[in-house]
C-alpha cells in the first residue's frame, strides 16, 4: 500500500501523541482500570474523532484510510484508546451522520465529531449476538397524548462508549411495528439504565456496558432513518467498523514486534542476546511477515472503500486475517518475553489479553468465513 505524503505526515503527527500522550500511561490505565477521558478529549482536540467528516459540522474531510491510520497507531500505544476512537467514530458518529435527518447531525454531530463527546451503537444483546435478527428489545410508538413518543423496553450488552462522563447517547436497535428500527437515546433518559462496567479479560481502560430499558420514552422524531430498516443500516455499519477493526489489529502486531526486536536485543541467555537464536529470530521474522501482511489487507479494504467499490469481502478478510494474526503475534511475543511475558507489567503481557476480543467483536471468525464463503458465491446450506 503506497500512502500520500500527507497520509504519512498524518501518521507520524498521530504517533507522535501517542508515544507522548498514551503510551506511558496504558499501563497505568489498564491496571486501575481507568477510563481516561482527559486524553480521549485530547483526541478529539487532535481532530481524530472528526476525520472523516465534513468541514461543516467540524471534520476534516479525510478519507476512510486516513481515520484507519489514526486507529493502528493510537491501537499500537493502547488497544483501550484505539476501541474508543474506532467505536466512537465508526459506531458513534458515523450512523448519524449517515442515516440521521438534518435535524439530528445539527443535534449530536458537532460534540461527537469534535471528541467531546461519545456515542454508544446498542445492538448486541443476551440472546442476539451474532445472530442479530433475533433482537428482543422492542419500541412501540405511543399516540396516546399530545406528541408521539417511543416506547423501548429490552436489553443490550457489551456496548462500547456507552457509560462515560462523556457518552451523550446511544443508538439502538429496536423491533417496531415495521421491523427492526434504529432509534437514539439521549444519555440520562428515565428508564436508561446503564448498568456496572464489565470485569473485563482485556481493553480495561475502554468503557463497555451492559444496558437497560424500561418503559424508555424518547420523542418519536428519534428514529434514525428509516423505519424497520436497522437491519440494512447496522450491516452497513459493521462492513465499515471490519476494516477499522483490522487496523485496530495491525497497530497490535506492530507493536508486537517493535517490543519483541527491542527485547531480543538486550535480553541475553548462556552469554548472548537471545535474537541470535533462530527460534526467537524466526518468531520475530513472522510477526513482521504478519505486520505487513496484514497491513496490506487492511489498506486495501479501505482503499476500494474510498474509491466507491464493492467492499465486503475484502473488509471480513482484512478483519479475520488481522485480527487472527494479531491473537498469533500476541501468544509469540508472551512466548519470547518468557517469565516476564506473564507478569501483567510487561506491556505483552497487555497485548495478550487485549487480542482475543478483536476475534470477536464486530463479528467473529465464523462470521468473516460465512460473509466470505457468500461473496464467492456459496450459499448457505440446506
Amino acid at each position: 500500500m503506497q500512502f500520500t505524503d500527507e497520509q504519512n505526515q498524518f501518521r507520524s503527527v498521530v504517533r507522535d501523541f501517542a508515544n507522548a500522550e498514551i503510551a506511558p500511561h496504558a499501563a497505568e490505565w489498564d491496571l486501575d482500570h481507568t477510563f481516561p477521558t482527559d486524553t480521549v478529549k485530547a483526541m478529539g482536540d487532535l481532530g481524530l474523532f472528526g476525520l472523516i467528516f465534513p468541514e461543516e459540522l467540524g471534520g476534516a474531510e479525510a478519507d476512510f484510510t486516513t481515520l484507519c491510520i489514526a486507529i493502528e497507531e493510537v491501537g499500537r500505544a493502547d488497544q483501550s484508546l484505539g476501541i474508543t476512537l474506532e467505536a466512537g467514530v465508526c459506531l458513534g458518529a458515523k450512523p448519524i451522520f449517515e442515516f440521521g435527518s438534518d435535524a439530528q447531525k445539527h443535534e449530536h454531530l458537532p460534540d461527537l465529531v469534535a471528541g467531546q463527546a461519545l456515542a454508544g451503537f446498542g445492538l448486541t444483546e443476551p440472546d442476539a449476538g451474532s445472530d442479530a435478527g433475533a433482537t428482543k428489545t422492542r419500541a412501540t410508538l405511543d399516540t396516546s397524548g399530545g406528541q408521539p413518543h417511543w416506547v423501548i423496553d429490552g436489553s443490550k450488552c457489551f456496548i462500547t462508549n456507552s457509560g462515560t462522563d462523556i457518552t451523550s447517547l446511544v443508538t439502538v436497535t429496536a423491533r417496531t411495528a415495521d421491523g427492526i428500527s434504529t432509534i437514539i437515546v439521549p444519555s440520562g433518559t428515565a428508564g436508561f439504565i446503564v448498568e456496572s462496567a464489565y470485569h473485563k479479560m482485556g481493553w480495561h481502560a475502554s468503557d463497555t456496558h451492559g444496558l437497560r430499558f424500561d418503559g424508555c420514552r424518547v420523542p418519536e422524531s428519534n428514529l434514525l432513518g428509516a423505519p424497520g430498516r436497522g437491519f440494512q443500516q447496522f450491516l452497513a455499519t459493521l462492513d465499515d467498523g471490519r476494516i477499522a477493526i483490522a487496523a485496530l489489529a495491525v497497530g497490535l502486531i506492530q507493536a508486537c514486534l517493535e517490543e519483541c526486536t527491542a527485547y531480543a536485543n538486550q535480553r541475553t541467555a548462556f552469554g548472548r542476546p537471545i535474537g541470535s537464536n533462530q527460534a526467537i529470530a524466526f518468531k520475530c521474522a513472522d510477526m513482521a511477515v504478519a505486520a505487513e501482511t496484514a497491513r496490506e489487507v487492511t489498506y486495501a479494504a479501505a482503499a476500494r472503500k474510498d474509491a466507491g467499490l464493492p467492499f465486503k469481502k475484502e473488509a471480513a478478510i482484512a478483519k479475520l486475517y488481522a485480527t487472527e494474526a494479531a491473537v498469533a503475534a500476541t501468544r509469540e511475543a508472551t512466548q519470547i518475553f518468557g517469565g516476564y511475558g506473564f507478569i501483567d507489567e510487561t506491556p505483552v503481557a497487555r497485548f495478550y489479553r487485549d487480542a482475543k476480543i478483536l476475534e470477536i467483536g464486530e463479528g467473529t471468525s465464523e462470521i468473516q468465513r460465512i460473509v466470505i464463503s457468500r461473496e464467492l458465491g456459496l450459499g448457505r446450506p440446506d
